[in-house]
């Protein structure tokens, strides 16, 4: 299989979000700032109800439990994240990028809100398996039609940040799909794998916290817990010796 075939759909993914983008600053300035807000009041919703789904898959888990290991590997990967400054990092790469490229306004913000909205998720972790392991990229075309609405929303209200979110799908997400080859055999089923669902699932809970921040609700500082999605599979294995 070759390298289109196994990255097709971060590709199509790519190409929505800079056309939804795009659109998005074009827009930006003519549509009333009511508009603006209730587009974004109905991301924030659709994104926190995405997240309630899928958290739920923490409770498909039940050797070792899967909303102890989800609260767990929050905690402790939330905690890291902290000591490692994750969330300063991200911000720091959206400020670089905005003095690089003279961006405006609320650059960082929409770069760093675009960033973990279009790569945590459960569809970019199954769709990228997928991709990679069997070139369907199926579930990765229908997140590329929601990222390209989503990114025209947050263009038209936080601006030329969210088009370099593109970059950080270009090395997550691909090499998610590049890599997955590499587990084929590990991973036979990823839609019942309880790893997957163990991921799925506090990536679920991650983005309940972008759909608050998006909702203005509290700003969550869900970058600093990105290392709660590597842990929860290393506390299954370790929750699997006591049971």
């Amino acid at each position: 299989m070759g390298f289109y075939e196994q990255t097709s759909g971060t590709i199509w993914n790519i190409v929505t979000v800079l056309l939804g983008s795009s659109l998005g600053l074009v827009l930006r300035g003519r549509l009333p700032e009511h508009i603006i807000k209730v587009v974004m009041q109905a991301i924030g919703l659709t994104t926190l109800f995405i997240g309630i789904v899928n958290a739920f898959d923490l409770s498909k888990v039940s050797t070792p439990p899967g909303i102890i290991l989800g609260l767990v590997a929050l905690a402790t990967g939330g905690a890291l994240g902290e000591w490692w400054r994750l969330e300063e990092g991200l911000e720091s790469l959206g400020a670089y990028l905005k003095k690089r490229f003279k961006g405006q306004g609320r650059f960082t913000e929409g770069f760093v809100t675009a960033s973990l909205l279009f790569c945590v998720g459960p569809l970019t972790l199954i769709g990228s398996i997928q991709n990679g392991l069997i070139g369907d990229n199926s579930f990765l075309l229908l997140k590329a039609a929601l990222d390209g609405f989503a990114a025209l929303a947050l263009a038209a209200t936080f601006g030329f940040g969210v088009i370099f979110s593109t970059l950080v799908i270009a090395v997550y997400q691909g090499g998610l799909s590049l890599g997955a080859g590499l587990f084929a055999n590990l991973i036979p089923d990823p839609v019942s794998d309880p790893r997957v669902l163990l991921v799925n699932g506090v990536g679920g809970l991650m983005i309940m916290g972008l759909g608050f921040g998006l909702l203005e609700i509290k700003r969550l500082r869900i970058a600093s817990m990105l290392p709660a999605l590597f842990l929860v599979v290393g506390l299954y294995y370790l929750g699997l010796l006591f049971y």
